[in-house]
């Protein structure tokens, strides 16, 4: 498993151990399973690929749902796949919760019902949540995964936090990319403006003219920063830094997250010199191995 921030060098590392290890990568990044999320999503092109096997990137249309529960049962029917065949499985991505769902022994049911938390204020929602799950260790302001838990919990009866151990089901070592804040942050901004000029102004006034407004396009940091420029409230330049601000904030809390709920080893990334990177990790992975 390959975690860490965005920026931080997570695609690049995983297609050159899939190369040294005959592996093939499955996407652990909760907006890249859909289609026409491209640039906004930092979703490897098919260039950067190179030949190597990647699953779970463009499966669903925008309007589609795909909840936890898919991707825990996609992702271990890719890993079993993967290992029966002689190969190795390299997760790949940010999306702790999907991450620990694939990994570890939880267990999810199927959503029937969803329900809507429009109006709501992201306090409210929290509260809301703290009242029927008060063991729930979510961010108040991270409102698609407050909103999750409270579907399950309307689902099923019982908070989700009771579904949840710390039982890991695979064999599996978790590296996680680092660098010092300064330099992640570096990288981070002068990222959103790589994607501006590869067209994300474009892809985002694709889903704004066509009114798509759901938790899929809302929620990935970007086009509703964009939306918000089309609407007339902000300018680009405005946009542009609030999507530097906002990516720095996920950053952060990333960092939080991975450190508490993974055992990451954590790589000191040479962004001189990637090589050195690569082989640093190649001899923790022997080391674990």
């Amino acid at each position: 498993m390959i975690c860490g921030p965005t920026a931080v060098g997570k695609t690049k590392l995983s297609i050159e151990l899939a190369k040294a290890y005959d592996g093939e990568i499955i996407n652990a990044d909760s907006t890249q399973v859909f289609r026409k999320m491209d640039i906004g999503t930092a979703k490897v092109t098919e260039e950067e690929k190179e030949g190597i096997v990647h699953h779970l990137f463009d499966i669903r249309d925008v309007e589609e749902e795909y909840t936890v529960f898919d991707y825990q049962r996609d992702c271990r029917y890719w890993i079993n796949d993967i290992l029966s065949r002689g190969k190795t499985p390299i997760l790949v991505g940010g999306t702790g919760l999907y991450i620990k769902a694939a990994l570890y022994d939880y267990h999810f049911e199927e959503e029937e019902t969803t329900y809507s938390f429009q109006g709501k204020t992201n306090e409210q929602l929290y509260e809301e949540l703290k009242m029927v799950d008060p063991h729930s260790t979510i961010h108040p302001n991270n409102r698609k995964r407050v909103e999750r838990a409270l579907t399950y919990y309307y689902n099923h009866g019982k908070p989700q936090s009771e579904e949840k151990t710390n039982t890991l089901l695979y064999d599996a070592i978790f590296i996680g990319l680092t660098t010092s804040r300064e330099i992640l942050y570096d990288r981070i901004n002068k990222r959103v403006h790589k994607m501006f000029s590869e067209g994300l102004l474009e892809e985002a006034r694709i889903f704004y003219d066509q009114g798509i407004r759901n938790r899929t396009v809302m929620t990935p940091i970007c086009y509703k920063e964009l939306f918000l420029y089309f609407d007339g409230k902000i300018s680009k330049e405005e946009a542009i830094e609030l999507i530097q601000k906002n990516s720095r904030h996920y950053a952060k809390r990333q960092y939080t997250w991975f450190s508490n709920q993974l055992p990451v080893e954590w790589v000191i990334v040479d962004f001189t010199n990637f090589q050195n990177t690569i082989e640093e990790v190649k001899k923790r992975l022997e080391k674990d191995s």
